[in-house]
């Protein structure tokens, strides 16, 4: 599964001021980071604002994703939901497409327990041959995947081939990291603990900053998978501070104003996200200018 190590980059959704999705400024997002340095591309994530998108919607954007990128860059599909049976249906419609695996999300708001998650991960990985990569974000779930789980998760079902932890408990990605099977990947989902991450075992991040960021933070993190410390550790703090900011406000309405800033695509984005605060708005454009000089 060496095609899901390094740096995957989590591609938001551009959309015009009339709230259609922007497709010109989604192809220069996509040229964007297959010129600088990124491994692959996961389309309707949380940070592209699946949740907001029509099925048409969700359709339309991942078979424009696919052919502006042409085979260049494997393609991870977003696709999760609390409803097993319609993530199932959901996997064996998209399998059709060339794309080269999913990520999915623990299953949100129900709440299920440790068994609950493992079965639903056992029956949406049965609908399809594809690879998954597990998703855990108990900050929007309101659940953790334990790593006993994830680790029975890598070790019987073969298509579960990688996590994303998302849960910033280290102990725990660590645990895991020291008991999986040898080629079970372990991605960070936090990029201000990417460099961590690596450092303790990890194959590489799923990552919002690299939209605007693609050569730096891939940078960064093929330096540190390479043991490069020296040059990890440079390129992290350059964007360290940066990354703060782009939560402080919601997710993706900080990275969608970097991306404005540096004439990517628009900062729109779909109720209930809106957009940042002048205050934040004030600070990014700071520390973006600090660093890029087409700001200055």
């Amino acid at each position: 599964m060496d095609k899901f190590k390094g740096t995957g980059v989590a591609l938001v959704t551009p959309f015009s001021s009339n709230g259609k999705i922007d497709y010109s400024g989604l192809q220069k997002l996509v040229e964007f980071q297959i010129n600088n340095g990124i491994n692959y591309l996961v389309v309707q994530g949380t940070t592209g604002e699946s949740v907001t998108l029509s099925e048409e919607e969700k359709i339309a954007v991942l078979d424009y994703v696919i052919e502006i990128n042409a085979g260049r860059l494997p393609i991870l599909l977003g696709v999760g939901g609390n409803n097993t049976l319609a993530v199932c249906e959901k996997i064996k419609f998209f399998s059709n497409y060339k794309i080269d695996g999913f990520l999915s999300v623990s299953p949100y708001y129900n709440k299920p327990t440790q068994a609950g998650i493992f079965q639903h991960y056992k029956v949406i990985a049965n609908s399809t041959n594809l690879p998954i990569i597990i998703y855990n974000v108990p900050g929007r779930t309101s659940s953790n995947i334990s790593s006993q789980t994830t680790l029975e998760l890598a070790s019987s079902i073969t298509n579960i081939v990688g996590v994303k932890e998302a849960s910033g408990d280290l102990e725990q990605i660590m645990n895991i990291i020291l008991k999986k099977p040898a080629n079970f990947l372990v991605i960070s989902g936090d990029d201000a603990l990417t460099l961590p991450h690596i450092c303790v075992g990890g194959d590489g991040v799923i990552s919002v900053i690299a939209n605007a960021f693609p050569k730096r933070f891939s940078t960064m993190v093929h330096a540190a998978l390479n043991n490069n410390l020296s040059l990890a550790n440079e390129k992290h703090y350059e964007l360290f501070e940066i990354i703060h900011y782009l939560f402080k406000d919601g997710n993706p309405a900080g990275i969608k104003h970097v991306l404005k800033l540096i004439n990517i695509c628009s900062d729109n984005v779909r109720l209930p996200l809106v957009n940042i605060t002048e205050k934040t708005a004030d600070k990014l454009y700071e520390l973006v200018a600090s660093i890029d000089d087409t700001l200055v």
